[in-house]
């Protein structure tokens, strides 16, 4: 199994490429524009067999007709619960799929939107835009607890495997993780090697998931170094109790929102 990252046009968005290391079979991953898929499978001479959707948002769809226009009526596999209507196999929560002769694990992952799904692979997790490297997504339109228990789910996963998220956000997510543990030399380290590849414009996705245990801090709402410290803020939302997790996600992503429209997450460390 080869996995390509294809970045959309003028864009963070990521969509991957998936292939098979015997055959010109390949699958795609959240197509979000089309041109860059057409021009990689042409350059490669490559056999599309198949999308999988994360999720329904237009920056993840959009490429889709261009794309089984121009390479063929293919599956497309998501939760068919939204509102993106051409998925044509439907899958929920742990269903295996058979991906060029690898098996992928469904796995439910609401909050970012309510059918949103990640495909698990012991070696590659598809987690769309609720876990992100060094970070995660907003929960648009589901309560914070929703979100706070998948980003719980996925960090129970195999620490080996590598994380393909839907954005490059790891600079400014690095950042704010050594905001929140500035002493954390796990932190310090990945956030020097995150501007130096920033810098050179070299990707840092995928990442471990090992790493991102360590070093995001969306996956640590509720550790003893961080949760103290998202209490300590005195911020209640949705009605929690102040030592929920729905609260200590929501805490933490409400200090987040508030850097990021400062800029000072942008600065170099």
């Amino acid at each position: 199994m080869i996995i390509t990252g294809l970045t959309s046009n003028n864009s963070d968005n990521y969509i991957w490429v998936i292939q098979s290391e015997t055959s010109h079979e390949a699958w795609v991953v959240d197509p979000g524009e089309s041109y860059n898929v057409l021009t990689y499978f042409k350059k490669h001479n490559l056999t599309l067999s198949g999308i999988l959707l994360t999720h329904h948002h237009y920056d993840h769809t959009d490429g889709i007709d261009a794309i089984i226009t121009e390479l063929g009526e293919v599956p497309i596999v998501s939760n068919s619960l939204g509102p993106y209507k051409q998925v044509t196999k439907p899958v929920l929560e742990g269903d295996v799929l058979t991906i060029l002769g690898h098996k992928f694990k469904v796995i439910s992952i609401p909050g970012h939107s309510h059918e949103h799904v990640a495909f698990y692979n012991p070696k590659a997790l598809f987690c769309g835009d609720v876990l992100f490297t060094a970070g995660c997504g907003k929960a648009w339109c589901q309560s914070s607890k929703v979100m706070a228990e998948s980003l719980l789910k996925l960090r129970d996963l195999d620490d080996d495997c590598l994380v393909y998220c839907g954005h490059e956000y790891t600079s400014t997510n690095i950042n704010f993780a050594a905001v929140v543990e500035p002493q954390n030399q796990a932190i310090i380290q990945r956030q020097k090697s995150v501007w130096e590849k920033t810098m050179q414009g070299l990707p840092c996705v995928p990442e471990k998931l090992g790493i991102e245990k360590k070093t995001n801090p969306f996956l640590k709402f509720d550790s003893t170094t961080i949760k103290p410290l998202l209490l300590n803020r005195n911020e209640v939302y949705e009605n929690f109790t102040p030592d929920e997790n729905g609260n200590l996600y929501a805490t933490l992503r409400e200090w987040k929102n508030k850097l990021d429209k400062t800029g000072e997450l942008e600065k170099q460390p």
